[in-house]
């Protein structure tokens, strides 16, 4: 009798559609790190205050590789959800996964933000701030919406041991929105459709600002009580800075917008605002800067690999930079100048190490293998997330 096992060529090959399917079943959220890190990278170093020529042509191609990313990534992950639904359902019930959702919010409106101060000068302003509208709009949503349900399944349906950074991701997401948002605000109507954006904004720095303030205490506490994070998640306690310099600059974007918008006492109060929190909020950053430096330090001497948590040493860091340019602009210290500057070549630093191994772990296959490819890692030291 004939046997029913298929015959030897296919079990040595598959068909294009199904390698296609393998290659994104482990396609999880967190990938949309890689493009938030990118785009930081142009619109920090866009905003830099000093003069580099040829910096602005250089940045504004790395937006659109980070837009050419964006557009891949939805493109996979929309496969993933269409084609493994079990494994979407499964990254949602599992804490260590969930929290990365928010990465796909901070992704479009730093895509979108990056189109409206350098994809202008390719694509001309009418067609860049009809996509910003687009990807704020779609950003702030799923921003939102991650900030209400993933704390919500951590409640009802994850099992938590311990606190995480990752669990700061869905709840920076507005303040992104917050930070971003005011680029907008020249292109709407004078009156009220500017007066709510910007107080819309407002709203978010404190819907992201209140729930940092609740989650930070839990993360340190985690530390100090069980020690040093696991290697391969070290690199996610630069995550912290996230918040912190993201809220700088919102805080520094609102002041550069509420003249002409708000009325006065309170135009006059967001400047004031901006220098006031500002600096103290960049130097806990900076602190936490130096002790999460710190601690990547060790676990690298502990034999910390390449992992993709490495894309937490990009974006970031790069809030901090245009923390540091805000607050440059507003109080025209050349120590905040000379700081920015400092955190961009840290940034860009960071970035070209990551995008390298995360270009080096593509090709090589290793980076989307599912948990029983970990063999394919090379390197005893090499770690591989979700």
């Amino acid at each position: 009798m004939a046997s029913l096992a298929p015959s030897g060529p296919l079990l040595g090959a598959t068909t294009p559609g199904l390698r296609a399917s393998r290659t994104v079943r482990h396609l999880g959220p967190n990938w949309y790190a890689s493009v938030m890190g990118t785009s930081v990278v142009g619109t920090a170093g866009a905003a830099l205050p000093v003069s580099v020529p040829g910096l602005r042509t250089v940045c504004t191609a790395v937006w659109a590789l980070s837009l050419a990313m964006l557009l891949t990534l939805l493109t996979a992950r929309a496969a993933h959800w269409r084609r493994h639904p079990d494994q979407a359902r499964a990254h949602l019930l599992d804490p260590a996964v969930a929290p990365f959702y928010g990465c796909l919010s901070m992704a479009l409106l730093a895509v979108g933000g990056g189109t409206l101060t350098l994809g202008r000068d390719w694509i001309g302003l009418p067609a860049a701030v009809a996509v910003d509208a687009v990807l704020f709009t779609a950003g702030t949503a799923v921003g939102l919406a991650a900030a209400v349900t993933v704390p919500y399944l951590m409640v009802v349906r994850h099992r938590i041991e311990h606190a995480s950074p990752v669990w700061l991701l869905p709840v920076v997401a507005p303040m992104v929105s917050a930070a971003l948002g005011p680029l907008l605000l020249p292109h709407l109507p004078e009156g009220q459709a500017r007066q709510t954006l910007l107080l819309a904004c407002y709203a978010m720095f404190g819907i992201s600002l209140l729930a940092t303030l609740v989650m930070l205490p839990l993360v340190f506490g985690r530390l100090v009580l069980t020690g040093p994070l696991p290697l391969a998640l070290t690199p996610t306690l630069f995550l912290v800075l996230g918040p912190l310099g993201q809220s700088t600059t919102a805080a520094n974007a609102f002041a550069d917008t509420a003249a002409g918008v708000l009325p006065e006492p309170y135009a006059h109060g967001f400047a004031a605002f901006a220098v006031l929190y500002g600096v103290p909020v960049m130097g806990f950053a900076l602190l936490w800067l130096a002790l999460a430096g710190a601690m990547v330090a060790r676990a690298r001497r502990a034999g910390m690999g390449f992992a993709m948590t490495w894309w937490a040493f990009t974006f970031p860091v790069g809030t901090c930079v245009t923390g540091a340019e805000g607050l440059a602009r507003h109080t025209g210290l050349d120590a905040f100048r000379w700081l920015a500057v400092a955190l961009y070549v840290l940034l860009a630093a960071a970035w070209l190490v990551a995008g390298a191994h995360t270009v080096r772990g593509l090709l090589s296959g290793a980076l989307l293998a599912g948990p029983g490819g970990a063999a394919a890692v090379p390197g005893p030291a090499t770690a591989r997330t979700r």
